[in-house]
């Protein structure tokens, strides 16, 4: 059976000098795992028994970062299934594309981490090493832009 884990992709959109596009301005919210190779991802988990996936998103959110889901907004019309294998075993991952309601909100790790970072696309591309998390991450950043 695949194991399955759901997340949110969180953005902030910052003050946008004025010579820049909107698109600029906005930052995804990488954390740095403290165990294994250290990878940086978005915050996800494991889905509990009793449990649907988008309360799985916000109540890892909420372990993992420190952010409740009333400091966020969920954005309508995004939801992505990543499948890839762990140990051997098939896993998926369920994201969901949330925005900060304030840019400023604290960022509290749990264990599970060690770092995190606001970073703009392509840092954000730079850090998550996967290929299916990069491309995700661009895709996002379209979906936002096309929203514009």
């Amino acid at each position: 059976m695949a194991v399955r884990a759901c997340g949110l992709i969180i953005y902030r959109r910052l003050q946008p000098a004025p010579s820049s596009k909107i698109t600029d301005s906005i930052e995804y919210l990488l954390l740095q795992t403290s165990y294994g190779t250290h990878h940086w991802t978005p915050p996800k988990g494991h889905v509990d028994p009793g449990e649907d996936d988008l309360q799985t998103a916000f109540r890892e959110t909420q372990e993992e970062a420190g952010l409740q889901a009333s400091q966020l907004t969920l954005i309508e019309g995004y939801k992505k299934e990543l499948h890839y294998p762990v140990r051997g075993k098939p896993k998926t991952v369920v994201y969901w594309l949330a925005e900060m309601k304030d840019c400023n909100s604290e960022i509290k790790l749990s264990e599970e981490h060690q770092a995190f970072q606001w970073l703009k696309l392509e840092d954000a591309c730079k850090f998550a090493e996967y290929e299916d998390m990069q491309a995700m991450l661009k895709e996002v950043h379209q979906f936002l832009c096309s929203r514009e």
